[in-house]
């Protein structure tokens, strides 16, 4: 996950110096995006059963995948 406070943000203010908008590098913008994709992926998931990895490396090894 991206850390936000290592950022280099600048901001667009109003007349009274209110923060209004925030300009960030585009490859930023790019891992907070895909952080979000990466989070509604597992909230969508949330619910489904989980697998341990001894039983998933079986199943490759299994189908010939390992």
């Amino acid at each position: 996950m991206i850390d936000v406070t290592k950022m280099n943000l600048r901001y667009v203010t109003d007349k009274k110096g209110i923060k209004k908008e925030v300009i960030l590098s585009i490859k930023d913008f790019e891992k907070l995006l895909e952080d979000l994709e990466d989070l509604a992926v597992t909230a969508e998931r949330r619910d489904e059963e989980t697998v341990n990895h001894e039983d998933v490396i079986k199943e490759l090894k299994r189908d010939g995948i390992l």
